[in-house]
């Protein structure tokens, strides 16, 4: 390790003491969260402006900032199955009727499969106006042999499952195995068996009560610890974001993104777009579309920086629940969901983008009817299952080309500008979560809009952060 090294080193640790200074001075969670924010941004431009995108030294430096920045996110990732298990049970067991579980998922999974096929057409409407084309990217040699990967992919990991099998994939065959996260569908199977076990103390109540009772207070204690452990973890995030947005603009191919700007142009667009359909849901629903951005800001900030949907759940969960007055039982069960299906942007807008591009190739008009409708519907189906870790848009999009019959590769010719236009994606499934969660809570009637309204709550209550 070089002295160069070893400045940089430096430099990340002087700005996590001033972010600590903060701390110390009272600043507010969210003006410090924006601050690691800003901070990243400027110490990444600089350390590729100084050193060049691919030096040694800039390459040795982003591995010393991982411990930081890919350090936060294993924290988030080690409390993301105990806190869904644990919350979950808890609040079933709070539920007087087991039918208002059967409502509460119904409308979570109908908001968020809907919202996808929405973000799809949206996706649709941008190829379309930007005239995108399979034809107009071309391929060097990373792009090859990320093409051969991906197919390579398909044909092993994807070719011959169908969309029942991978919905099959949900149900917990072996429930610690899926508690050591090891299965893309991990989470979704963690909360079908902690509903299993909230639904099950509840009939133990009315058979048992006295044993419904240990149990629920066995689980309340738990819920306790767990709560503050993510108190612990969360309070690490604007020293996460600085060193994750640091690295990410360092380690950024500025000119794939110019080579590829009208794509890139094209897919944010739509992302804003589909960004703004939210929050126009939110404003039909009774509610101040700025309030809850001002709200949900430093959880997406972390979701740009991090490309996590799942490593985003802990923030999520205690977002809505301590800044929005969504009810603890909905926020838990939205932000797990929407970290394993219906991601608006890894499967909703960018396997409908390489959809329309490359149909052209195989002769398919993209605009016809006949096109159009059987893959809005594939993408809805198929967005169940889709990871909520960096790599599950590309996992989406295999899906979508190989079951409209379109050729796969297309996916791997966007590899120089694949981490941005992620960044972008994951922000907009995690607010997907998260209005799912809103709008849920609002429909079943047990929104809390004292907290939604109460400015304070921004800071999530400062006993939470």
């Amino acid at each position: 390790m070089n002295w160069l090294v070893i400045l940089n080193i430096a430099v990340l640790v002087a700005i996590i003491g001033l972010l600590i200074y903060m701390q110390h001075k009272h600043v507010s969670f969210t003006k410090r969260v924006f601050t690691g924010l800003g901070l990243g941004i400027v110490l990444g431009a600089a350390l590729q402006w100084i050193y060049g995108s691919g030096t040694d030294t800039l390459q040795q430096t982003t591995e010393w900032y991982n411990v930081v920045g890919r350090g936060y996110i294993s924290f988030l990732m080690m409390i993301v199955i105990p806190l869904v298990m644990v919350s979950i049970i808890q609040s079933i067991t709070n539920l007087e009727k087991t039918a208002q579980l059967g409502k509460m998922a119904g409308w979570i999974i109908g908001i968020l499969i809907g919202t996808t096929m929405i973000a799809a057409i949206i996706g649709i409407g941008a190829a379309t106006i930007f005239d995108l084309n399979a034809d107009q990217i071309s391929a060097g040699q990373a792009e090859q042999d990320r093409v051969a990967s991906l197919e390579e992919r398909f044909s092993s990991d994807i070719e011959g499952v169908s969309t029942p099998q991978r919905i099959l994939n949900f149900i917990p065959s072996n429930i610690f195995l899926d508690m050591t996260g090891q299965r893309s569908t991990s989470v979704i199977a963690v909360v079908i068996f902690s509903i299993f076990v909230g639904v099950a103390v509840l009939g133990l109540r009315r058979k048992n009560p006295e044993q419904a009772e240990t149990f629920t207070k066995m689980v309340n204690a738990v819920y306790g610890v767990v709560m503050r452990i993510v108190t612990l973890v969360l309070r690490l995030t604007p020293y996460g974001i600085l060193a994750l947005m640091a690295n990410t603009v360092a380690s950024t191919d500025f000119a794939g993104i110019l080579e590829l700007g009208k794509f890139v142009l094209a897919s944010y667009l739509a992302l804003v777009v589909m960004f703004i359909i939210h929050l126009i849901l939110v404003g039909v629903f009774g509610l101040n579309p700025l309030n809850y951005v001002r709200k949900v800001l430093p959880v997406l900030s972390f979701a740009f920086t991090s490309r996590s949907s799942a490593g985003t759940i802990p923030l999520n969960i205690a977002a809505q629940k301590n800044a929005l007055g969504v009810e603890e039982g909905i926020a838990n069960m939205s932000a797990s969901f929407g970290a394993t299906m219906g991601q608006n942007g890894c499967a909703g807008i960018y396997p409908a983008m390489l959809a329309v591009m490359a149909a052209p190739s195989v002769g398919i008009d993209p605009l016809s009817m006949d096109f159009l409708i059987p893959l809005i519907l594939v993408i809805g189906f198929s967005s169940f299952g889709i990871a909520g870790v960096g790599g599950g848009a590309t996992f989406a999009a295999l899906i979508v080309l190989s079951t409209m019959g379109l050729p796969v590769g297309l996916a791997g010719l966007l590899i120089s500008i694949e981490a941005f236009i992620d960044m972008g994606r994951t922000l907009l499934n995690v607010n997907g979560a998260m209005v799912t969660g809103t709008l849920t809570s609002r429909i079943l009637g047990n929104f809390n809009m004292k907290i939604f309204n109460d400015k304070t709550a921004i800071e999530e209550a400062k006993t939470t952060i």
